[in-house]
């Protein structure tokens, strides 16, 4: 069995990330030259800006620890229903040596009995990764949330019109130049605000 959630992946969490569109006041329109950083950006006057979500993830220090919880998480339920699956695996085993020896009615009842351990068995199984889907989609939400309140009032405060979202091998865009680039700048402001919000 594979685990249910080892794998909250950049791709998923890229695509929640979608667009985060701001609308400011600011209608300056003017190219921005080949340079790399945000602060170019603003000084050219950029109204539309990216963030690459493949470092974003890899950088942001709240979706790093809900991966990790995540795949915790996967890890013991997988590691449980792999315990009960031996233990039932041990008695039907038990039963199939012993079943020369019962009697036609211990023989039913026996196989009933297993039957209804067998469906249970799978009720857990799917009732676990229910359960676990539906986690992970309430942060997958609250991910989305967070990365979108920061940019809506990141947005602002430069003079940003709108922010996109860049994916390698998973996005609209195709060229972009650098000096529209302000991922490592929204990092760093998203792991600041979410280290004051452990505090």
């Amino acid at each position: 069995m594979t685990p249910y959630f080892s794998n909250i992946t950049k791709a998923g969490l890229g695509l929640l990330l979608a667009v985060a569109v701001v609308s400011c006041n600011n209608s300056t329109e003017t190219k921005a030259t080949n340079t790399s950083s945000a602060s170019a950006a603003k000084e050219k006057g950029a109204t539309v800006v990216y963030v690459n979500s493949d470092s974003l993830l890899n950088n942001y220090e709240y979706f790093k620890e809900i991966k990790s919880k995540f795949e915790d998480k996967s890890k013991k339920a997988e590691a449980d229903l792999k315990t009960k699956g031996a233990a039932f695996q041990r008695e039907v085993a038990a039963y199939q040596q012993g079943a020369q020896g019962m009697s036609a009615d211990e023989r039913a009842n026996t196989e009933q009995r297993l039957a209804r351990k067998q469906q249970e068995l799978q009720s857990y199984q799917q009732n676990a990764g229910s359960a676990l889907q539906s986690e992970e989609m309430a942060e997958n939400e609250k991910l989305y949330d967070k990365v979108a309140d920061y940019l809506k009032i990141y947005a602002k405060e430069k003079g940003y019109k709108m922010v996109l979202t860049y994916s390698k091998g998973n996005s609209a865009i195709l060229f972009a130049d650098e000096s529209l680039d302000v991922t490592k700048e929204v990092i760093k402001g998203l792991n600041e605000a979410y280290n004051k919000d452990k505090k």
